[in-house]
């Protein structure tokens, strides 16, 4: 008891300090210390939890104005740094995890434990996620690309990402299905993530094949933070957020404005403003709470560039060949919550609006389709999405002494959608290729039922409903629409070119259901410290609305002069998903897991490279099996050590591309080289075959601390012959810095910190620059033997973006009070005190 007593004492005393300042500390009487051990209820999902803690009070005696009272607890779980903030400066109470949680492989991470790491832009705070690659392939205000369990997850098509409620993933989207941009994201004002791998959850629905990571703002902060951060490449950063008392509740505020330019020839140029509001009164599972958010960005990019010309000196790493491209975005949204609980039941309704923009300008193929004025394209985005989610719970016995839990909801969205791609010339648009208006909504239906059977076996079974509905109107006018390709399609006529208007066409209404089961059997054979999962769940992703009511091809004619028709694709592309895990804290302090998985999807989005877009290919298997691993031997010092290895191939096979190879092998075409990774195969492209990361975690909640993070991607497929492979990628960032006891941070991160010189991203396919000979033969420079197979599919090679160099970036922070008298800045000269 003695032990407990003085760590009492000496936290009582410190976070008195932390609040108050030394005027308080100077002006109030000695503090009286109460500590006792009881338990204490925390709240997460609906849920609660219920834990053992050590609670010390510190009174201190009053003065003229009402006592300060201070309550410090200490979490007695397995993660003891889930209750500090290790990166912010003050202390923040997180949440703490559940206890319940149905598989092997979710976790869950509050955000102090998010902010550990360095982080070179928000999305890659997600790299917290065992498993989860997150990289970037153009400017900083696009969203990332997402790697996790064998899917090129592209902007987020099999990835589920969720916000306070709010679905992140946009459908029918004008870049890629699935788009989750994450840069509106604040890290440092998250209270946890939770990531669940595979659909095993009835909450989960859209995009959910790989996975679900619903990410969740804090309610309140004890303490005002800000901070500042400069570094290389014309970085800048001021971040800040408060909450105050109103209305009997909380407001938190929260907001950052940023500058970058990178290490680009052409900088980024990137402009970034981001602000949240809140107001909420009670707790996550038992109160209510309204959102506001508010985010705009603007960028210039180096989109990838054919490392050919990287090879042979033409072109610097940091160059691009259009100097133009580049985007802009914004994202308002409106969010509301209520939920309430009783020892019987429990209910959580979600209502959210948002209305976002999307201007983007790539150019992937460079001089392939257009070899004078070159293939950049301008692809739009416009829409307003509003949505709601309501769930309520029965919380029963079942058979008399089963304790149960039945569960039913309902999940609805409709955006509302202008959409559009177009031929640019350094970004004035000449063509529309599509300009459409979509409207599309969903409602699901949702039930599952949880039994504790026994005290070492539990079981949760449910299912939902999806249905899906929509309606196509092409907005493409006739002399916007494009030129026929060249003077060897029968139809082109120079004089009178034919237009391929194809808008009207293309237009029209479409409707889609079903239904997903979902099993979860979760076994303790032993004791409290290592649990068996077995899971089981169907998922789905909803493809495009526009390919569902699409006939004819938008930029192309086929052998006769006229439309080239296409073939009709389905709106939602199910999948199933099963995996087979333990999770066991035998060893003390060690929490380690082990997952087999296995998922089989009916179709696939792929890149394709010569538009810069994805088409939906066959169905394809993944096996792998996942690794995790948490030790924390001393308080000061923690490792997290995981390692994901998955097989993924296609089913079937290529038929079309099988008659593509046959042409590009005739003999006038064979010596162009252009057959090269496009033979007939079955590798999933992109699909990465191991993830590894490492994380060492030192220093205490004050003082010095450093941090350090492994991540290494291994060389992966780039075509589905895998003749075409992108280089491993293997990076080391880290962070060092000092903490002061009143809440003052001075830290150094530095990304790359080996100068790796890999590709952040790769691909595999045809371009055309100039320099190519097989360019100056299809444009007739030169008289060569060319097809136009040879010529539409141009130079194969690897085109890639390089990681950013070696980077640094330096933050200072501390305690955000508008009351001078309260303030006290940190003692400079207390970081050299090394043996005081």
């Amino acid at each position: 008891m003695s032990s407990k007593w003085n760590k009492g004492v000496s936290v009582a005393a410190l976070m008195t300090t932390v609040f108050y300042g030394e005027a308080a500390a100077q002006t109030t009487l000695p503090t009286i210390n109460v500590g006792h051990t009881h338990a204490v209820t925390h709240s997460h999902g609906g849920k609660k939890h219920t834990h053992e803690v050590y609670h010390v009070h510190a009174v201190p005696a009053p003065r003229s104005a009402s006592p300060i009272v201070v309550v410090e607890e200490s979490n007695d779980g397995f993660d003891s740094s889930a209750q500090q903030n290790t990166a912010l400066g003050p202390k923040i109470d997180y949440p703490a995890p559940p206890k319940d949680m149905p598989s092997s492989s979710e976790r869950f991470f509050t955000g102090g434990q998010v902010n550990t790491i360095p982080s070179y832009r928000p999305g890659e705070a997600l790299e917290v996620v065992p498993g989860l690659a997150v990289t970037q392939h153009s400017g900083e205000g696009k969203a990332n690309q997402y790697y996790l369990r064998g899917f090129d997850l592209d902007h987020g098509t099999d990835l589920a990402l969720y916000l306070d409620g709010m679905p992140l993933n946009m459908r029918t989207h004008g870049h890629g299905q699935g788009y989750s941009d994450a840069n509106f994201v604040i890290p440092e004002m998250l209270a946890y993530v939770d990531a669940r791998k595979g659909p095993y959850n009835v909450e989960d629905g859209d995009f959910s094949n790989a996975g679900t990571i619903r990410m969740q703002y804090l309610r309140k902060v004890p303490q005002g933070v800000f901070s500042t951060t400069g570094g290389i490449f014309n970085y800048g950063r001021v971040f800040g957020m408060k909450s105050w008392e109103f209305a009997g509740g909380d407001i938190l505020g929260g907001g950052e404005i940023s500058t970058f330019d990178g290490p680009w020839t052409i900088p980024n140029n990137a402009r970034k403003i981001n602000a949240v509001l809140r107001w909420s009164r009670g707790e996550e599972n038992n109160g209510v709470s309204i959102t506001g958010m508010a985010y705009a960005n603007r960028w210039n990019s180096t989109d990838q560039v054919p490392t050919r010309l990287f090879d042979t000196g033409i072109l610097s790493r940091w160059g691009t060949l259009n100097p133009t491209d580049g985007g802009n975005t914004t994202r308002f949204s409106l969010s509301g919550r209520w939920a309430q609980e009783s020892s019987n039941d429990w209910s959580k309704v979600e209502a959210f609006a948002m209305h976002s923009t999307l201007n983007l300008f790539n150019d992937f193929t460079y001089f392939l389709g257009h070899p004078i004025i070159g293939d950049q394209f301008r692809q739009f985005d416009r829409r307003t999405m509003v949505g709601g989610n309501a769930y309520h719970a029965i919380k029963f016995n079942f058979l008399g002494d089963k304790e149960s839990e039945l569960r039913f909801g309902v999940q609805s969205r409709y955006d509302d959608i202008r959409i559009g791609l177009g031929d640019t010339l350094y970004r004035m648009p000449y063509d529309t290729i599509r300009n459409d208006h979509v409207s599309e909504g969903s409602i699901a239906l949702l039930t599952d039922v949880k039994t504790k059977w026994s005290p070492w076996l539990r079981t949760v079974v449910g299912a939902r409903w999806d249905y899906y509905w929509g309606s196509n109107q092409g907005l493409q006018a006739y002399w916007d629409s494009p030129l026929s390709p060249g003077v060897d399609n029968p139809g082109f006529d120079p004089a009178n070119p034919t237009r391929i208007w194809t808008g009207p066409l293309n237009s029209g209404t479409y409707n889609a259901q079903l239904i997903s089961p979902k099993a979860s059997v979760i076994i303790n054979p032993w004791d409290d410290k290592t649990d068996f999962y077995l899971n089981f769940g169907r998922g789905f992703h909803s493809n495009d609305f526009r390919a569902t009511t699409q006939r004819f091809a938008t930029s192309e004619l086929d052998d006769n002069g006229g439309y080239a028709s296409v073939p009709h694709n389905g709106l939602l592309s199910p999948s199933t998903g099963a995996e087979v895990g333990v999770k066991t804290r035998v060893i003390d302090k060690l929490e380690s897991a082990a997952t087999l998985f296995f998922i089989q999807t009916a179709q696939e989005n792929i890149f394709e490279g010569d538009s810069g877009n994805t088409v939906i290919a066959r169905g394809a298997n993944r096996i792998g099996v996942e690794f995790t691993n948490h030790y924390r031997p001393l308080s000061w010092l923690a490792f997290e050590g995981d390692v994901t290895a998955t097989h993924a191939r296609f089913r079937g096979f290529d038929r079309d591309q099988a008659d593509l190879y046959a042409q590009l092998l005739q003999p006038d075409a064979l010596a162009w080289g252009a057959w090269l990774g496009n033979a007939p195969g079955n590798y999933l492209v992109n699909a990465t075959p191991i993830i590894a990361t490492g994380v060492i975690e030192l220093g205490e909640a004050t003082g010095y601390f450093a941090n350090f993070k492994y991540r290494y991607i291994a060389p992966r497929a780039l075509t589905e012959d895998g003749f075409y492979k992108s280089p491993a990628i293997g990076t080391v960032n880290a962070r060092v810095g000092y903490r002061w006891k009143e809440g003052w941070k001075l830290q150094l991160d530095v990304f790359n910190m080996f100068n790796s010189r890999s590709q952040q991203i790769a691909y595999g396919y045809g371009s055309l620059v100039p320099t190519d000979p097989l360019f100056q033969a299809c444009t007739g420079a030169i008289a060569a033997p060319t097809t136009d197979a040879v010529c539409g599919v141009g130079q194969m090679g690897v085109v890639g973006h390089p990681i950013e160099r070696t980077s640094w970036r330096v933050t200072f922070g501390g305690p955000l009070d508008f009351d001078p008298r309260s303030m006290k800045g940190p003692d400079l000269t207390e970081p050299f005190h090394l043996f005081k």
